[in-house]
């Protein structure tokens, strides 16, 4: 099963959800994909089996990916500051990937109904929806 975690920034959130997914789930393979260098090193460093950076990364990977996961930015164009590429937020949402969406109220995108909770809650209900999603494969 593929699983590809894609974040940008920092990358506290894709480094937080290597690390779960690790423990969770050890013999899953995780590829990390940043939208810049410090966010795929994060990521690297909690464990993720394979690591690259940038647009064509997110869009090769995308395209055969079977669970996307990452903050919900991935999938608009320009947001994170600019760090989705349009090409990367329509490979990600044209996927046929299972997409884990994280709600991150930021750069202007709300998600309404969406519980405002600390990151690791969100980590938390994304692993579980990974564990639920890879018994069904």
């Amino acid at each position: 099963m593929k699983t590809v975690i894609i974040d940008g920034q920092g990358g506290k959130m894709g480094k937080m959800l290597v690390e779960q997914l690790k423990k969770s789930l050890p013999s899953l393979e995780l590829i990390a994909i940043g939208t810049n260098s410090i966010a795929t090193a994060a990521m690297m460093k909690a464990g993720a089996d394979h690591g690259a950076t940038g647009e064509n990364p997110a869009v090769v990977v995308s395209s055969d990916a079977d669970i996307i996961i990452g903050p919900i930015g991935i999938v608009i164009a320009d947001s994170m500051l600019g760090e989705v590429t349009p090409a990367m937020a329509k490979a990600i949402g044209q996927s046929k990937a299972e997409k884990i969406l994280i709600p991150v109220n930021k750069c202007n995108n709300h998600v309404v109904g969406s519980r405002e909770l600390p990151l690791s809650e969100y980590i938390k209900l994304a692993v579980e929806l990974v564990e639920s999603i890879s018994k069904e494969m």
